[in-house]
């Protein structure tokens, strides 16, 4: 029927006959291995109490700027998707009425990645028949609201469900990271781990950097006011962090700029950004000097070091005024990495003992810069197809631009990058199908024969994510 949501077997291969065969064999070696979620932005607080999701609406609408990026793009205002602005004046609270507003509109989705996986969603986690639509809205509303207040959907239930074998959250240096202790103490198995991330506290340019820095002082028990104490304090956090279990820093970049700076004019900079005095090229200088620093950090004790670069942060004036940073606005720009990480690379690049692994949205970079760096530097891989290119087609051009350059040996496998939890098996077997479907083209065209290719599907999908964030 019309109506019905079904998943088919051999979406997303070849329609080739041929290719299609491969696809089916090789992803038949993968679907069942356990997922390897190295980043995302899951919340820990979720597995600590292992209380039920809320509603649908709380759990797969509100959090998702994929969603409300899509709907306000053709005029739904964020309000009436519950996005609350921050002057405090009204949105809608009635989560049914939000749900419906998605369900009128799903169909905008149709194509995309975010309909991909949602779809797998309703089908798989929460069993859902019918597609979503406005006529369908309330009953899937109900039957979702039904099969969340079921054991086997609170958070470490389906964490287990999802055969997750391990999740690394993001979290800032300044975080206690209370929750990662209380889900050790539970005695719950789920491996649940931190990744450092000091965004907050390197980007001298926001406008809470000083609090951040009075936090981090205390929580780490040194007086990060002045330059010294700030890298001790950075230092003592991530020994904790490493304690905790974290085997990965991650850093959010505009720019992946990188310089040297001597501890003279380092300091001059910081003491500047303490008294709220910093210019634009200051900022630039002193984020591209922790960059260096965090290298450095990663080569005495063995964490991975992620940058994220690409970006242009809340291009939206008018939204980040009314709702705040991070409400889909974000763009990506051209970007610079040959020049900006040679500094980085020169002092560090061909040291085995730093992990770097790149990412960006700027696919214009992946044969011309990423790939050839990638396929000389010991330390350096590629992180894969990400956020915007984390789709059928993305992670197609990913492949097809790095692999004859780098192979997929310099690449580190799939994250699935989401706050969204349910969404997790979704995006690792899209993941896993597109790379079944690039290995049958090679093996098709006898460029590589079967065994290589059932090597390598499952190094992509389970191997080398393990190896490259040092996971045991």
């Amino acid at each position: 029927m019309k109506d019905n949501l079904n998943l088919h077997q051999d979406r997303y291969f070849s329609s080739n006959p041929k290719e299609k065969k491969i696809a089916q064999h090789l992803y038949s070696k993968v679907k069942n291995l356990p997922l390897i979620c190295p980043h995302g932005h899951v919340n820990p607080e979720l597995f600590v109490e292992n209380m039920p999701f809320p509603d649908p609406t709380e759990l797969l609408v509100i959090p998702d700027h994929y969603l409300f990026r899509m709907l306000y793009s053709q005029g739904v205002p964020m309000e009436s998707m519950g996005i609350p602005p921050l002057d405090g004046s009204e949105t809608e609270k009635d989560h049914r009425r939000i749900w419906q507003v998605v369900a009128d509109h799903f169909y905008l989705f149709r194509g995309t990645p975010t309909g991909m996986w949602l779809k797998h969603e309703m089908h798989d986690v929460f069993e859902i028949k019918k597609k979503l639509n406005s006529d369908t809205a309330m009953e899937i509303y109900d039957r979702i609201c039904e099969n969340l207040r079921k054991q086997e959907n609170h958070p470490r239930e389906m964490f287990e469900r999802f055969n997750i074998e391990i999740l690394s959250t993001t979290d800032s240096p300044e975080d206690t990271l209370e929750a990662h202790q209380k889900i050790r103490k539970s005695g719950w198995n789920g491996k649940i781990i931190p990744a450092f991330r000091p965004d907050s506290s390197i980007d001298i340019l926001n406008r809470n950097w000083k609090k951040t820095i009075d936090k981090l002082s205390e929580v780490s028990g040194i007086d990060c006011s002045t330059y010294r104490g700030y890298i001790e304090g950075l230092e003592k956090r991530r020994a904790f962090f490493k304690e905790m279990g974290a085997t990965t820093t991650d850093h959010g970049v505009h720019s992946p700029y990188t310089v040297a700076l001597g501890k003279t004019e380092a300091e001059r900079i910081f003491n500047k950004a303490q008294k709220g005095k910093i210019l634009l090229d200051d900022a630039k200088q002193f984020i591209g000097h922790m960059l260096m620093e965090m290298a450095r950090m990663s080569v005495e004790d063995g964490m991975t070091m992620q940058i994220h670069a690409g970006v242009y942060r809340n291009h939206n004036k008018k939204i980040m005024d009314r709702f705040g940073p991070d409400m889909g606005c974000d763009i990506p720009i051209a970007t610079n990495f040959v020049n900006n990480l040679k500094p980085l690379l020169n002092r560090y690049g061909n040291d085995r003992n730093l992990n770097l692994i790149i990412f960006t949205i700027d696919e214009s970079t992946y044969s011309r810069e990423l790939a050839p760096l990638a396929g000389h530097y010991p330390a350096m891989k590629l992180g894969p197809a990400w956020w915007f290119n984390d789709s059928r087609e993305g992670m197609l051009r990913f492949r097809r631009l790095t692999t004859e350059t780098a192979g997929i040996y310099n690449t580190v496998g799939f994250i699935d990058d989401t706050r969204a939890f349910p969404s997790i098996p979704a995006r690792h077997d899209l993941a896993r199908r597109i790379d079944a479907r690039y290995l049958a083209e090679l093996v098709a065209e006898n460029v590589i024969d079967p065994n290589e290719a059932e090597e390598m599907v499952i190094d992509l999908a389970y191997r080398l994510p393990k190896k490259n964030y040092k996971f045991k």
